[in-house]
């Protein structure tokens, strides 16, 4: 393993990330949709498959989640434009914020309230439909409702899940868990919040906890699962059920811009942001942008100064080799979604000739932005969710080609927060209150 001295020198910008500062990395290795797509091994088909899969559950969803029967049991989140915090963050950055500012809000995605719920959901859905399969339970003249069905719990609860989470994948893995009838067991990083643990423990989930970071709270749960047959571990490391859960996103989001009227192709370029902790939720929504939109998507991975692990583990080559301890990193981070000192080797080589970039962001301006975003559109997300939201300011200050444009769509992927009790989102609104998040800057420096 190359020694810090030897970062430096090989990966200037390493320097920079130890020293916690907030910077735009350009992936060298981004090539066109077509020639990454294909690198990846996985097709359009395997994300049909998995968007066949959940269609299929929808109507379980809709019996036995009441919230989602106005939507016919669909798992969904509106897409939105927010011109108000278009014109309040181009205004305090000192940009012209051209084009148009849309978030995708994963923070109000039914029953879990987090981007979680697309490949959570999706990979228990599977590992259950496979198990029914299995035991010859299906009845191919009723629709999935029979999933909650007696013989189908008696089933389900002879078997187990397992997964090490951080918080919003332990929710959604725990939520749709426990509604099928599998006994499960989420092992939960020191940075979880107390609030998360506490609402898995009320729907009957099993939480360990561990002092370390949401490495050793996934080791710990894959080595237990290894030692019982009976129960399936979601890998979020390794999972491609996961992934393809996520990239179901690509095509939902591609049918709700042509809803609104709105042409995304190589003229009018779209500018995805998204939160990033091990990789999983973001490469597998990128991926699914990328078959959607192709060379007119340009996908962008945020992460805390602290813990920048898929922008170190890509820019290196190293990938799961090297964790942001080895630069002097703390790894700790409020936003608790995002604190992964390791990324996962398989999102991270699958998203070398996709992604275009990676830049880092500092915990106070999550809460400063978490404010701004409440004050101008009513919309509340938890803080990790905002990272996606200082992307436009990197690409248009660093001239990213089509990022000025006026026919440029820039979207901020809000991950999660539909969950957090009120009186937490109050405390984290608060703490954004005396944020300055671009001191000395307004529209009069823009150029």
């Amino acid at each position: 393993m190359p020694k810090f001295n030897e970062f430096k020198t090989d990966f200037p910008l390493v320097t920079q990330l130890a020293n916690e500062e907030e910077v735009l990395w350009m992936n060298p290795q981004c090539t066109d949709s077509e020639t990454g797509l294909h690198y990846s091994g996985m097709s359009t088909g395997d994300v049909k498959d998995a968007s066949d899969r959940l269609k299929r559950f929808a109507p379980f969803f809709a019996q036995e989640f009441p919230e989602t029967k106005k939507n016919g049991g669909v798992i969904e989140s509106p897409l939105t434009a927010i011109p108000h915090m278009q014109e309040r963050l181009s205004h305090s950055a000192g940009i012209e914020l051209n084009g148009k500012l849309f978030i995708k809000q994963d923070n109000a995605l039914p029953v879990s309230g987090s981007i979680k719920a697309r490949g959570g959901f999706h990979e228990v859905l599977k590992h259950a439909e496979s198990l029914a399969v299995q035991h010859n339970l299906i009845d191919q003249d009723k629709d999935y409702t029979q999933f909650g069905e007696p013989a189908f719990k008696r089933l389900f609860k002879a078997h187990k899940i397992a997964v090490g989470s951080t918080g919003n994948l332990g929710l959604s893995i725990g939520i749709i868990s426990a509604a099928l009838g599998f006994k499960v067991t989420v092992h939960m990083s020191a940075d979880a919040k107390l609030w998360k643990k506490d609402l898995l423990r009320h729907k009957g989930v099993n939480v360990i906890e561990y002092e370390d970071d949401y490495s050793k709270a996934v080791k710990e749960g894959r080595q237990e699962a290894e030692k019982d047959t009976s129960c399936h571990f979601v890998d979020d490391e390794n999972s491609k059920d996961l992934f393809l859960g996520y990239a179901v996103a690509g095509e939902r989001i591609a049918a709700q811009f042509a809803e609104q009227g709105i042409l995304i192709d190589t003229e009018h370029p779209l500018f995805v942001y998204l939160p990033c902790g091990v990789g999983g939720g973001p490469g597998g929504v990128a991926f699914g942008l990328k078959l959607a939109f192709g060379d007119a998507v340009h996908c962008y991975f945020a992460e805390p100064v602290s813990a920048p692990c898929m922008l170190l583990g890509m820019m290196t080559g190293l990938h799961e080799k090297i964790s942001v301890e080895e630069i002097g990193l703390t790894n700790q981070t409020a936003a608790d979604g995002l604190a992964v000192g390791r990324a996962s080797g398989f999102v991270g080589k699958v998203m070398t000739p996709l992604l275009e970039g990676s830049y880092t962001v500092k915990d106070s301006a999550l809460f400063g932005l978490l404010r701004m975003l409440a004050d101008t559109e009513s919309i509340a997300a938890e803080p990790s969710a905002l990272a996606g939201m200082m992307g436009p300011i990197h690409t248009i200050s660093s001239d990213v080609v089509g990022s000025r444009s006026s026919a440029s769509r820039h979207l901020i992927w809000s991950t999660g927060g539909g969950m957090v009790p009120e009186e937490v989102m109050k405390e984290y609104y608060n703490q954004g209150l005396n944020v300055e998040l671009f001191p000395g800057k307004s529209t009069k420096n823009a150029k």
